[in-house]
């Protein structure tokens, strides 16, 4: 009865964003700032070109170019290859692919563009909510 509860019910919409133009000093700053691990990358259109984490920020600093090079852009170090869910999946096809590939959130998508990001433990949430009182209302 779960699979009834889809993700844009549980989804957070407010998100840090990058552009592939940021300055990676910038960016890891952000990260810092807001305590979370990587963010989405974003085109002018709000399409996801890529994901920035912590160890892509890292991965920049051991090579060098972070250190060496005044104008290191995210687009330099970031991944290109994102795994997304869409807004309208539901909660257990999501939370399978959360085990299967041991990531702690996927980027949410809508026709390509990005919306949203839903974790592991806004998973958890909807499943604690829906044993808690029934199918959440929609």
């Amino acid at each position: 009865m779960l699979k009834i509860v889809k993700v844009h019910q549980y989804m957070t919409a407010d998100l840090v964003c990058f552009t592939p133009e940021t300055d990676l000093a910038k960016a890891i700053d952000q990260l810092l700032q807001h305590r979370i691990s990587g963010a989405p990358v974003i085109n002018e259109r709000k399409q996801l070109v890529g994901i920035l984490s912590e160890g892509d920020c890292l991965k920049g600093a051991l090579t060098g170019s972070y250190f060496e090079e005044a104008a290191v852009k995210v687009s330099d170090v970031m991944s290109l290859s994102v795994d997304t869910v869409d807004v309208d999946a539901d909660i257990v096809t999501v939370a399978e692919r959360f085990v299967q590939s041991g990531r702690r959130r996927f980027p949410v998508v809508d026709g390509g563009k990005l919306v949203g990001q839903i974790s592991r433990r806004d998973i958890l949430r909807a499943v604690k909510q829906f044993n808690d009182n029934g199918a959440p209302k929609a």
